[in-house]
């Protein structure tokens, strides 16, 4: 795939996604959402892929938000229509059949927050901020940021950070369960791919379902996940993959899945 503002590259079965606006701290305009939108439903049909880092190019930001000097010019109408795309780039990696992993370096503020919160999970560099400062600008989030943020840290946290637009550093979002774990700057796209590597070698048909029970279920009463879940899992037994992987630790041995 070539972009204008995307680098995508492919090892194994390990795709990266860097977001690359370096001069803009990659903040996110119309065409850069556009971009990510065709790569990612792209990717979603491309079962070859089995993990999806996104990263943002340079050291200072991972994506530092939507771009002010395109929102500036938007009327409410165009601002509308500019939420909704975010948030459309936004559910489709959330919903990606592959798990997706943040490399957070740098500033992760306003749309670079909600992207990283629309990941699976999450691994930030030290030097990494967060925060929604939208407020700040007379607005509030519109790539679902006031949705996804209380959903994961809860409530209260995320109500302190949306009213207040504060910025946190890498630890307190750590302490907050914004992300899984903090590591040296150097050691973050090698960690997020040992990461992505153990994940790939895991069987990819109840990976994909997994994740699909998080998602879903999240959403349901506990009665409802729970059934879903037994759903997912009967699933698994019709896949050669199940059958591959409790041969494989009967014979204790490696499985080796297929997909």
């Amino acid at each position: 795939m070539q972009f204008n503002n995307l680098f995508f590259t492919e090892d194994g079965a390990i795709a990266t996604v860097t977001i690359n606006r370096p001069k803009a701290l990659n903040a996110l305009n119309k065409e850069t959402l556009e971009e990510m939108l065709c790569c990612f439903q792209g990717l979603a049909e491309n079962a070859a892929i089995r993990v999806v880092i996104i990263t943002g190019s340079g050291e200072k930001a991972f994506v530092a938000g939507a771009d002010i000097a395109f929102m500036e010019k938007l009327d409410p109408l165009t601002a509308r229509r500019f939420a909704l795309l975010g948030q459309k780039v936004l559910s489709t990696i959330e919903n990606l059949p592959q798990p997706v992993i943040a490399a957070v370096n740098g500033f992760a503020l306003g749309g670079g927050c909600e992207l990283a919160l629309a990941c699976d999970i999450r691994l930030a560099s030290d030097n990494a901020k967060f925060g929604q400062p939208e407020v700040n600008l007379g607005v509030l989030p519109g790539f679902a940021g006031t949705q996804r943020l209380p959903r994961l840290i809860g409530k209260g946290p995320a109500n302190e950070l949306l009213f207040t637009g504060d910025i946190i550093d890498a630890l307190e979002a750590y302490r907050l369960g914004l992300v899984n774990r903090v590591v040296p700057q150097e050691q973050l796209l090698p960690t997020c791919r040992e990461m992505a590597e153990k994940i790939a070698s895991r069987g990819p048909v109840a990976v994909r379902l997994c994740k699909d029970a998080v998602n879903c279920g999240m959403e349901m009463d506990l009665a409802r996940a729970c059934q879903y879940e037994a759903d997912q899992f009967a699933l698994c037994f019709t896949s050669d993959e199940q059958k591959e992987g409790m041969r494989a630790f009967l014979e204790k041995r490696p499985a080796k899945f297929q997909g």
